[in-house]
């Protein structure tokens, strides 16, 4: 999921039966999130956009395509998207199935209304997460454009752990040079210490290639 967050929080509903859609609209708009009804797979698919910031909550016996090849279809195209599956004729090999499958959680119905604002409240924190990360990365990536060669094999040293002295010598440097190219570094980089750039660069490296 790469959109950024707008403020709102969109609720995808996939459920073949009108009278569960329509309750779980009223409950999930009144959360202050914006719901989405769809009365199966192939009206879900053809309506939903990956880079709105979501979740989807969906039936397991859903017409043509069920609830876990539609849960893989999502992996598929919006791997961000918690999916939280809402059945009547759920089993604990089923939950099982899902959660190994990626699924945020299994419920069954009737589920109470705070324990689905819950688990809500939750997926969007993990999407908010998620961007979070995907900016800093984004920012991240920006910043190391604007290094010289030189800066840059300091800071790839630097990432991997090593000290001045051994950065000198491998880069037929003083080490007093070292010194100067790490402060501009991590001025250029915009952080305050190594800790911070090495995690900066982890974030970087899960982030995307």
């Amino acid at each position: 999921m790469s959109g950024e967050l707008s403020g709102v929080f969109h609720v995808h509903i996939v459920d073949d039966d009108d009278r569960v859609r329509r309750a779980l609209k009223r409950l999930v708009s009144r959360a202050g999130f914006d719901a989405r009804l769809n009365s199966d797979a192939e009206t879900f698919l053809g309506n939903f956009d990956p880079a709105l910031p979501g979740c989807a909550i969906l039936d397991m016996y859903l017409p043509k395509l069920n609830g876990f090849d539609l849960q893989q279809k999502i992996a598929a195209i919006a791997p961000n998207c918690p999916v939280v599956f809402l059945t009547g004729r759920g089993d604990i090999g089923m939950g099982v199935k899902a959660m190994k499958e990626g699924a945020f959680d299994f419920l069954t119905k009737p589920v109470h209304s705070q324990k689905l604002l819950a688990t809500l409240a939750a997926a969007e924190a993990r999407v908010e997460e998620s961007l979070a990360i995907t900016r800093d990365a984004a920012r991240y990536e920006e910043r190391l454009r604007n290094l010289t060669p030189r800066e840059a094999e300091v800071l790839a040293a630097v990432v991997e752990g090593n000290f001045n002295k051994q950065i000198a010598h491998d880069l037929g440097l003083a080490e007093k040079t070292v010194k100067v190219h790490r402060a501009r570094v991590m001025k250029k980089m915009g952080l305050r210490s190594i800790a911070d750039l090495v995690r900066a660069s982890i974030t970087k490296r899960i982030d995307g290639p």
